[in-house]
């Protein structure tokens, strides 16, 4: 059963989100709650899978709640994702970086989000390569911070060359298929670079990727 948390101030939304939810067999609603801090509070009663966290809410915002839940490590199972009207837009950044495990727009199909909720309660980010595109285009397309790069200089050519297919949006099944290697050697690969580098999720290597240069975007046209 993927246990979920909701956090947003607008009740209508958080309601129509449980209903969905719970019409799941698979799925269940541990908590509810209108600001960040006691949307963290609640993580740390009930330990959910997932928290569904609104960017921008009183008190204390979707991306304090994700910088807090990620520095807990009594908190290391919950995946944050966060949720926006606005799509791509710089709150999504900082979460992502604060320790969000991906975000999705609460215009999203419900089959969609269904799927996107399965997805990041098993640990994977929810970054669409044609997202991280955006995401990259727009807030990390100036050179390269000196620790970013720094820090990748941690990991082994195999370990580089893994953090690079991740933030290609590749699955570690397709990593292996890339790199000839098999399943389980990639998802360690993956597993012993997210953890030289601290990252709390893929999500965050693929932000790491990019900042470091290791990856750099395509220009479109």
């Amino acid at each position: 059963m993927i246990r979920v948390l909701l956090v947003d101030d607008q009740p209508l939304i958080r309601s129509g989100f449980r209903a969905l939810l719970d019409a799941e067999d698979d799925i269940t609603v541990v908590a509810e709650a209108a600001d960040g801090g006691a949307g963290v509070a609640l993580a740390r009663r009930h330990l959910p899978d997932l928290a569904l966290i609104d960017v921008q809410m009183p008190v204390v915002d979707g991306i304090e709640a994700t910088r807090r839940i990620a520095a807990d490590p009594a908190l290391a199972g919950v995946h944050v994702v966060i949720l926006t009207n606005y799509g791509l837009d710089e709150y999504v950044f900082h979460a992502l970086r604060a320790g969000a495990a991906g975000f999705l727009v609460k215009d999203i199909l419900p089959e969609d989000f269904l799927h996107a909720v399965r997805v990041a309660a098993r640990g994977d980010a929810l970054l669409a390569p044609s997202i991280t595109r955006k995401l990259i285009d727009r807030y990390v397309t100036q050179p390269p911070p000196t620790d970013a790069a720094a820090a990748l200089a941690q990991l082994t050519t195999r370990e580089r060359e893994a953090v690079a297919l991740v933030a290609l949006g590749l699955s570690n099944d397709e990593i292996a298929g890339r790199m000839v290697i098999s399943p389980v050697t990639a998802k360690t690969h993956v597993n012993r670079a997210m953890t030289k580098l601290r990252a709390r999720d893929r999500a965050q290597l693929v932000v790491l990727a990019y900042e470091s240069g290791l990856v750099v975007p395509r220009t479109s046209g």
